[in-house]
């Protein structure tokens, strides 16, 4: 009889980073449940990649900001694992769904603040309380957070906040999880090539080479350069790495 293989949940996966690392879960042989906000057909693809690699994939509908749903959000977790693979625990969970908000600190409004606050620690904090009920012992949380809360970049002070307050969590979490053997990181991406921020750094050719060029390894970064430090720390390879901020960002900014 094969052995039961581990299960991720990743947040915000249909598309950019969060695609990146449900591949790189695959490719790591562990199976994958997902979620998406709206685009349906985004998951869709993204489940095909994930099978590429010889792994099952599931995904369902989520919108982390609306905590009142995660009753039963969580109910449908337990059947579509129940389901698509004969098993009531997953083993990861990935904090990664979140958007960005451009406003500088004088400039944001209320709703962008609650916004920021809602997506990104309100919703992980609640979303993982709920998560760990339904997760086997000697498993990994890994949060998302930022290199903005390292540097800053004018225009994302209620975004990097809210990274910031993700990163105190982690290490909370990491201290009343221990006892379970559960480990928690944070994993926080400096400027990455993919559609945040509408697409900025991938598509200002200027930009782009302004921050290669404040970065020591010379470039900026690729989704994959996120996704495979994710899934390592959602294996045994990392099984000594707990309350760690690792940032992956090529020396952006030294």
């Amino acid at each position: 009889m094969s052995k039961q293989k581990r299960i991720a949940l990743v947040t915000g996966a249909s598309r950019g980073l969060g695609k990146n690392m449900a591949i790189n879960l695959a490719k790591k042989g562990i199976n994958v449940v997902f979620t998406y906000q709206s685009k349906k057909e985004d998951a869709m693809e993204t489940a095909k990649e994930i099978e590429k690699y010889g792994c099952q994939a599931a995904f369902l509908q989520l919108d982390v900001q609306d905590i009142n749903s995660f009753e039963l959000f969580f109910g449908n977790l337990r059947t579509c694992l129940k389901d698509n693979f004969q098993t009531d625990k997953i083993d990861y969970l990935v904090n990664n769904a979140g958007i960005g908000a451009y406003a500088t600190f004088a400039e944001t409004t209320e709703d962008q603040f609650d916004s920021m606050f809602n997506i990104h620690i309100k919703g992980a904090y609640f979303l993982s309380q709920s998560a760990i009920k339904t997760m086997n012992d000697h498993g990994s949380i890994v949060n998302i957070s930022s290199g903005l809360t390292r540097f800053c970049t004018q225009g994302y002070a209620a975004y990097a906040a809210a990274k910031g307050a993700v990163e105190v969590l982690t290490k909370y979490q990491a201290s009343e999880l221990g006892s379970r053997g559960i480990r928690v990181n944070v994993v926080a991406p400096g400027p990455i090539e993919t559609d945040f921020g509408g697409g900025v750094v991938r598509d200002n050719k200027d930009l782009n080479q302004v921050i290669s060029s404040q970065t020591a390894l010379g470039r900026v970064g690729l989704p994959d350069d996120i996704g495979s430090v994710v899934a390592f720390l959602c294996t045994d390879e990392s099984k000594w790495i707990n309350a760690q901020r690792i940032e992956v960002s090529g020396g952006y900014y030294l």
